[in-house]
């Protein structure tokens, strides 16, 4: 791999070029991001080669060209590349929902190769600045399949990944939408929602809630912390998974808050065994380590 560019110089961005250049020592690297500021940042980190705020036609001496912005920006960003040859270049992304993602990329991206990717890895942290080359290691890296790639196409881009120091799966979009929103997306969303309502408490309450948050609240605060925007993005790309999932979540809740009505201890016991028993094993599978 001898020149990339990455679209997007965020906490993903930034340390995909940290990972690469430590991987692919003489890879030229080409940073865009319509932000000067990240781009000024980036420049003092020395994290890349060439810095622009517009894709141009030097993107096509690419060979992959890493997309790594809010899923919101995808449209105008695969617009531009639709403009450009691109027979030698994969594009991939790192978007954290695929079926909404990949249904653009079939609109915009005919006759261009496109290998979909989600690395499950990131902080609360967000920026050039906070971005670091070992943020993939040992996380799950997925590619999805889709009609603009092939095999030849996702191996390339998973053994990328694979030097990176990612872990490697392969799965249909919907799969993989449904995975993320139960796992990842809806979480935060309550996240998101019991700061809100903490938020909106009387000021002398709030202020003691944030003297003596325990481990759980801080916990939600700093999920929330994450940055609103690729949220936003995510909820709204993957709302169809979300919705269906959230609904079946208010109904679990529904019982849990009946059962508190009624007194109802023997419900309440089952639910957190299980629940227990379901955490034990995440534990035992090793996927609550960094």
């Amino acid at each position: 791999m001898n020149n990339i560019t990455i679209i997007g110089i965020g906490l993903i961005g930034s340390s995909l070029a940290r990972a690469i250049r430590h991987n692919y020592s003489k890879v030229l690297i080409n940073f865009i991001d319509v932000s000067e500021d990240n781009l000024k940042k980036s420049k003092s980190l020395s994290l890349a080669d060439s810095y622009n705020t517009k894709i141009n036609s030097d993107v096509e001496k690419s060979e992959f060209i890493f997309i790594c912005t809010p899923i919101s920006a995808y449209k105008n960003i695969f617009d531009d590349l639709s403009k450009l040859n691109l027979d030698q270049t994969i594009i991939t992304d790192v978007g954290s929902s695929k079926v909404e993602v990949i249904k653009l990329a079939n609109e915009f991206l005919k006759n261009k190769v496109f290998v979909p990717g989600h690395p499950i890895a990131g902080t609360e942290k967000s920026g050039p600045e906070n971005g670091f080359k070992d943020l993939f290691k040992n996380k799950w890296f997925i590619s999805n399949t889709c009609e603009l790639c092939d095999e030849t196409h996702i191996k390339k881009v998973n053994d990328i990944w694979k030097n990176l120091g990612s872990k490697i799966e392969t799965m249909n979009s919907k799969d993989h939408d449904s995975i993320m929103a139960i796992t990842s997306h809806i979480p935060h969303l309550i996240a998101y929602n019991i700061v809100g309502t903490a938020s909106e408490l009387e000021d002398d309450i709030k202020s003691e809630v944030i003297k003596f948050s325990a481990s759980g609240f801080r916990d939600f605060t700093r999920i929330a912390s994450s940055d609103p925007t690729m949220w936003r993005d995510i909820m709204l790309s993957n709302k169809t998974e979300i919705i269906s999932l959230l609904e079946k979540f208010n109904s679990d809740l529904s019982k849990i808050l009946d059962a508190i009505k009624n007194n109802d201890g023997k419900f309440l016991f089952e639910k957190f065994k299980k629940t227990k028993e379901i955490r034990e094993k995440i534990i035992e599978a090793g996927l609550d380590k960094n």
